[in-house]
């Protein structure tokens, strides 16, 4: 009885071990699942498959931390104390409008490449990345920084992180909201920057609200707190002490001219973190 009952056992093994099992298990498992890439914005082909994965999975960050905000402000509308922060007594609609450019507008030859065409990220110390101005209006670079210094949204309010105190382009999702809005297809050359610092910011929404509205850094603020207060620790959020200034992790914007466009990058000017914006 005891031989029968190991025979039994040794037969429930193999048949668990079967040739068609193996092949259900196999066909379970899908390469393509891993291997697929999906990205809001087009990605040159310059990226490896590992940067096209951290760069797509910031920019789909980056849709959310819009929807996040542009939700907000649809609920609570002027009631809202961070739209009044940042947007101060102005319409909710100019920033939702930019919002939702953010999330539908048409990409048209938007692209993020990371070949470094104008050489910025070999030669610029620090720089994470860059627009390329008048060199590629509608390209983008993100240099190898960007991967060493970017935290995705399930990041938000650990490691001591606070709206008001941490570097405002410390994600992948409010570092390329900027970098997205710099892009004329999405900005139609109206956002731009009015405002260096969150302290910055809050004075401008108090004086000129419509310009606030405008502004990007003011935009990426407004999403970032939103996001923190609605979605990362809901109803408390992260702010800090809601005076420090911002101070930036990044040092570029915009590339300096290469040897065929000497246009690009000519209008410069340093804010007081030492970041560089050219338009």
């Amino acid at each position: 009885m005891h031989f029968s009952n190991l025979l039994l056992a040794a037969s429930t093994v193999l048949a668990s071990s079967s040739p068609s099992l193996l092949t259900s298990r196999a066909e379970s498992f899908s390469l393509e699942s891993v291997t697929t890439i999906n990205s809001p914005f087009p990605i040159h082909e310059s990226c490896n498959s590992t940067q096209q994965r951290q760069i797509a999975r910031g920019l789909q960050e980056t849709i959310t931390l819009a929807e996040v905000a542009k939700a907000h402000l649809l609920k609570h509308g002027g009631d809202s104390e961070i739209k009044k922060k940042y947007f101060g007594n102005g319409t909710t609609a100019t920033p939702i409008g930019w919002y939702e450019r953010i999330i539908s507008a048409n990409r048209g030859a938007m692209t993020f490449r990371c070949d470094d065409p104008d050489e910025n990220c070999a030669t610029q110390n620090g720089w994470a990345g860059h627009w390329r101005g008048n060199n590629a209006s509608a390209e983008t670079v993100i240099c190898d920084a960007s991967y060493h210094k970017r935290l995705y949204l399930e990041s938000m309010c650990t490691r001591g992180y606070t709206v008001d105190g941490s570097a405002l382009n410390l994600f992948w999702a409010t570092d390329l909201l900027h970098r997205i809005l710099h892009v004329p297809v999405i900005s139609e050359e109206v956002v731009d920057h009015f405002s260096e610092s969150y302290s910055d910011a809050i004075v401008l929404a108090e004086s000129e609200p419509a310009k606030a509205a405008i502004d990007s850094n003011a935009l990426q603020y407004f999403a970032v707190e939103v996001y923190a207060y609605d979605v990362a620790v809901p109803g408390e959020g992260c702010l800090g002490d809601g005076t420090t200034i911002s101070r930036s992790s990044s040092t570029s914007q915009a590339a300096t001219p290469s040897a065929t466009s000497s246009a690009a990058g000519t209008d410069c000017h340093t804010h007081s973190d030492g970041s560089v914006h050219c338009v």
